[in-house]
């Protein structure tokens, strides 16, 4: 795929079909969110987590066990395998630095809904400029402090929204 030509959304998604789905992606990091204390979680603890139902719980995770991302017998706990525990820590990772740069951008309204879907098309070069402008500002607290006034200063015209 040539980055001089333009393609619709789905032939750039099309080139990632090896990795995970966004859905699977956001089943590994809510499992991992939520195994972070007791090393397992239940399959309705995982359910009510993600608003789903549970038999659609039951046929992700014997996706991703069959993948051994995680362990799971039937009706019994659910449990990362070390890839999986990888896998689900850059997840939350990734996540959590996308909901960092849009706070950064003064993004309130609909913060995690953004942040969702910026996560699932974002790609490691643009995720690592994402991180070192978070770590600039971090460590330079003043320019952070003028950023925040320019942007108070420049909302954005009634007009273009």
């Amino acid at each position: 795929m040539s980055d001089q030509e333009f393609y619709t959304f789905s032939e750039y998604m099309r080139k990632d079909q090896e990795a995970l789905s966004p859905s699977a992606e956001d089943y590994m990091e809510m499992i991992y969110r939520l195994s972070k204390e007791q090393g397992f979680t239940r399959v309705n603890d995982l359910a009510g987590a993600l608003n789903v139902q549970p038999p659609s719980v039951t046929k992700m995770i014997q996706k991703l066990s069959e993948m051994n991302l995680i362990k799971y017998e039937k009706y019994g706990v659910i449990m990362l395998e070390q890839e999986g525990k990888n896998l689900g820590k850059a997840l939350l990772y990734r996540h959590n630095l996308i909901e960092e740069f849009l706070r950064l951008l003064n993004i309130r309204e609909g913060l995690l809904a953004e942040t969702e879907k910026m996560e699932h098309t974002i790609n490691d070069d643009i995720l690592s400029g994402i991180r070192d402008l978070v770590e600039f500002f971090k460590q330079n607290p003043r320019l952070r402090e003028s950023w925040d006034s320019y942007q108070s200063g420049h909302p954005i015209p009634t007009q273009i929204i």
